[in-house]
């Protein structure tokens, strides 16, 4: 039986890149769906959760993609109340890609821990989410406060940190510290006593020089998710994978994408193994931590 991946895309125009990595985790068809809303979305769940019987059910799956990640976790908790019993079929969330590649750098930062088992590695330890109001840094934040640490998130303007510190407190449970970062020394007190910082800005922003971490007494660990020049944290290589750099662990775009599309791949062929899994953010990280170890 065809293993048939639904994609139901936010946006106009459906994401190629989903597509590709579709095709590439596994599912022999894809359906992509433009413009879908949790109150337009009824009819192509209930289509794909009444057609195929029992055991043949996890030969369906859907995946909710778009560049809005508020507006796909609203249509995902919409696709999950049109599921009862045992109508159901699996489920990803991947919205700007912020679930997977948020997963992916928090764990190659964490690999030296192993595994999944320690579920606070980061415990007694600060960290600092750098323009971290978007997606991704809002996910970052929220996965560094789960493994224990005490995160901040900063922005030029302390009122988006605050509402989006509040975002990450509300969503993952956990203390979310703002902070306003808009020059030198509001940017040497968002770092003291951190061990880790992220940049999460928007792309070719320099939010980090490398004389400030290079010689910082607390920094030990430092990754910048973004792939175009110049890089967020000055210094770091696209391709450094727990590269050693001035006595710090640094880890590039490039690799952390490297193990994104890895991990997005594992997603959408684990959606195929069974009729009744959600992948959100904390299922996609538990993955990757098994990829990155």
């Amino acid at each position: 039986m065809k293993k048939l991946l639904f994609q139901l895309d936010t946006d106009p125009s459906p994401s190629t890149f989903d597509a590709v990595v579709a095709y590439d985790g596994g599912a022999d068809h894809l359906i992509s769906l433009p413009g879908v809303t949790p109150e337009s979305c009824g009819p192509a769940v209930e289509g794909v959760i009444y057609t195929r019987g029992p055991a043949h059910k996890k030969n369906s799956a859907l995946f909710v993609g778009g560049s809005d990640l508020a507006a796909g976790e609203a249509l995902l908790a919409a696709v999950r109340r049109h599921f009862f019993g045992g109508f159901r079929v699996s489920v990803m969330l991947d919205s700007n890609g912020a679930n997977t590649t948020a997963a992916a750098a928090v764990a190659l930062m964490l690999s030296e821990h192993g595994g999944a088992e320690d579920e606070t590695p980061l415990a007694g330890q600060a960290a600092v989410v750098l323009a971290g109001t978007g997606p991704v840094g809002q996910r970052i934040a929220g996965l560094l406060g789960r493994a224990g640490a005490a995160v901040r998130l900063s922005s030029r303007a302390l009122d988006r940190a605050k509402t989006a510190a509040e975002r990450v407190s509300e969503r993952f449970e956990v203390g979310c510290e703002p902070v306003a970062v808009s020059d030198e020394p509001s940017l040497a007190g968002a770092l003291d006593g951190c061990r880790i910082a992220v940049a999460t800005g928007a792309s070719g922003v320099r939010l980090l020089p490398a004389d400030v971490w290079r010689e910082h007494p607390d920094l030990e660990l430092l990754a910048d998710p973004g792939t175009t020049p110049p890089s967020g944290i000055e210094g770091i290589e696209p391709f450094d994978r727990d590269e050693a750099r001035h006595g710090k662990r640094t880890f590039g775009g490039l690799a952390i994408g490297s193990l994104k599309l890895r991990l997005h791949r594992a997603c959408i062929a684990q959606l195929f193994e069974s009729n009744d899994q959600v992948f959100d953010v904390e299922e996609i990280y538990t993955l990757a931590r098994s990829l990155a170890g």
